[in-house]
Formats: C-alpha cells, structure tokens, sequence
C-alpha cells in the first residue's frame, strides 16, 4: 500500500516538473520571438528614413515687377594703402521699393528677409551681399579685374528676371586705383544666388535655389544648367526658381555647371560654381 502510495506521488512529481519545464520554454520563446520582431522593427525605419531621396520642384507663380529697373549711377575708387582699392557703387533704382516686404512672402513658405527687398551684389561668384540701400563700399585688390553682378530681390531672396532689373559691370583697377570699365563679354555665363547661409527649423523645409543666367537662354534643346545636390544631379532646362526638399540636415554642397545643347560643360569665365550651405534642425549649442 505504501509503495503504491509512494508511485502516485513520484507520478504527480514528475508531471508538476514537466509542466513547469513547458512554461519557461514558452516564456523563452516568446521572449526572443518578442525581441526579433523589435530589431526588425527598427531596421526598416531606419532604411525608411535614409530611402528619401532629395528633391527640387519649381516655385509657383511670384509677384512680378515689369517696369523694375536697376541701373549703375556712379562708381568712385580710391586707392587704400599699396595693395587695395576701396570702390563706392551707387545704383539708380525705379519702379521697386527697397526693404518694403514682397506681396506674398508671409506664405511663400521659405527663408524671408526681415528687411525686406534688396539688391544681390555678386562680385566674382562670390557668396553674395544683400544691398538694402543703393550705395556700397567694397574693396578688391590692386592690378586685378572682376565681375560683379547686381540685381533685384523680393524680400524672400528670389531674383527678378527681366533684363531691366539686372546688370552686369566688368571691370578692373590699376596699381594707381584707377577703375576701367571693360567690354561685357559674350560668351554666356551663371551666377550663384541661392542657396546661402545657415538654414534652421522650418527654413530647411524648402530651401530656394536661384540663380542668375547671362547670354544663355535656358531651353530643353538649348543651353541647360546641371544643378549636383550632395551628389544627386538635376538637368533644368527653363530660367525660374526652384524649392529644394527632402535635403539632410548638414552641410549641403550646390554645384551649378552651365551645359550646352549637347550636354557638354561650358567652358569660359563663370560657367561652374560651387557653395556650401549647412542645414541644421536647432541652432547648436555655443
């Protein structure tokens, strides 16, 4: 009766052991299976978010100034010490109001001017200088010769592209000080405009590409400019402004090269520039 007794027991025993033995199994399972599903979760997300590529639409319509004329008044230089010349440009501008805001900047969605319109001073494909007032000092180096490109801006750094609105000054300066006007060339040429700077929070979600065009009619089977965004490559066949998007935050590097009806680089002054711009979500910390 015992050993029978006994049996029962030892039976009982071994199946509270089983039983027991079957549940951490599942819970070990069910764990790692648990654990699997999360890694997997989060590579695709992270492939997710490097997947989208960068892009460049055009801007919709702006307001347009027609009868907006910028002209050369006056240029003054003067020889500073033995190595620089200090030149004063003065501008005759009609038909726009500068540092008064563009009609639509408010909702254009892109990097505004608080001071409003203004003129883009381009010397020798140099980042350029916002002008809010029609006189600017500059200087440059004795026995050298530049371009400087100027042209009008609405308030939200687009430029105006009728030919009134824009000129184009060659020139040079001797040893003496002494300023020369030069014959513009013929050959076509571009001028970088946009992007420039430091860009942060919204302002990085659509960043203005812009860019000024001389002798060189944009057409599908004519000249066309090659816009390389951090490697990607762009083909824009018609002279207008473009909204970068999708762009990563960090230095964006914007190559603009002037092609011709073949798809051949241009050769000559000015016909390839490239800038570096940063996009960042927060300003850093200082």
């Amino acid at each position: 009766m015992a050993e029978k007794t006994q049996n029962t027991l030892n039976m009982r025993l071994r199946s509270i052991v089983q039983i027991a033995t079957a549940v951490v199994a599942v819970s070990i399972i069910s764990a790692c299976n648990e654990t699997a599903e999360q890694e997997d979760t989060t590579v695709v997300s992270s492939d997710t978010a490097t997947a989208i590529p960068i892009t460049i639409t055009p801007v919709g319509s702006s307001p347009e100034f027609p009868n907006a004329t910028l002209t050369i008044k006056d240029l003054k230089s003067e020889l500073k010490g033995n190595d620089s010349v200090s030149i004063t440009i003065q501008y005759d501008v009609k038909n726009y109001e500068l540092k008064s805001q563009t009609g639509d900047a408010s909702g254009k969605g892109c990097n505004n001017s608080k001071d409003g319109q203004h003129i883009h001073f381009i010397l020798d494909n140099t980042p350029y200088t916002a002008l809010y007032e029609p006189t600017h000092t500059f200087t440059v180096p004795v026995n050298s010769t530049h371009y400087l490109m100027s042209f009008l801006s609405r308030s939200y750094h687009e430029s105006l592209k009728n030919k009134e609105a824009g000129v184009l000054l060659h020139f040079s300066v001797d040893d003496k000080g002494k300023l020369s006007k030069l014959d513009n060339p013929s050959t076509p040429m571009i001028f970088y405009s946009r992007p420039k700077g430091d860009y942060l929070g919204d302002d990085t979600k659509k960043v203005l590409l812009d860019f000024y065009v001389y002798n060189a009619p944009l057409a599908s089977d004519g000249f066309r400019v090659k816009a390389n965004l951090n490697g990607t490559d762009f083909t824009i066949d018609q002279w207008q402004p473009y909204f970068i998007e999708n762009a990563p935050m960090g230095d964006m590097n914007v190559r603009l090269s002037l092609l011709d009806k073949d798809g051949s680089q241009v050769q000559g002054a000015h016909t390839d520039i490239t800038q570096t711009v940063k996009l960042a979500e927060t300003e850093p910390m200082k």
